[in-house]
């Protein structure tokens, strides 16, 4: 993932933020936020408490490791992010179980299992505190 990525998501979650551009499950488990950065749309969603396995920390990675996640609006899949920001935000609406989230071409479902995000080429992820699938 590129470092302007997460700069712009700090920027993001400390600047006023847009607040249609992120969600909040009921439970205020797992936040997500989409924007568009020199012309890519890219969509992260984080995860407060989770109970999952995790793979091995990169080891370039020296930042949180475990509980961000990231896609683009390109073909490309999903990843865990290494990151020292985080785009938790009470400020984001909570978008109520078996609702859908639209935006900068990302769609993202919440059910009370979890919460399924996709750009249009169809890769994302979905994410529980108990799993997280990448696609």
């Amino acid at each position: 993932m590129r470092i302007g990525f997460l700069v712009a998501f700090v920027a993001s979650a400390t600047a006023s933020p847009a607040l249609a551009d992120g969600f909040r499950t009921p439970s205020d488990n797992i936040h997500c936020m989409a924007d568009v950065w020199d012309g890519t749309a890219e969509l992260r969603c984080d995860i407060r408490d989770n109970t999952a396995a995790i793979p091995r920390r990169p080891a370039d990675c020296d930042l949180d490791w475990g509980n961000a996640f990231a896609v683009t609006g390109a073909p490309r899949p999903a990843v865990r992010i290494c990151a020292g920001d985080t785009v938790m935000n009470p400020d984001y609406p909570v978008l109520s179980y078996g609702s859908q989230w639209e935006q900068h071409g990302f769609t993202c479902s919440v059910a009370t299992d979890g919460v399924t995000c996709a750009n249009r080429h169809g890769n994302g992820f979905f994410l529980s505190k108990k799993k997280q699938t990448l696609r």
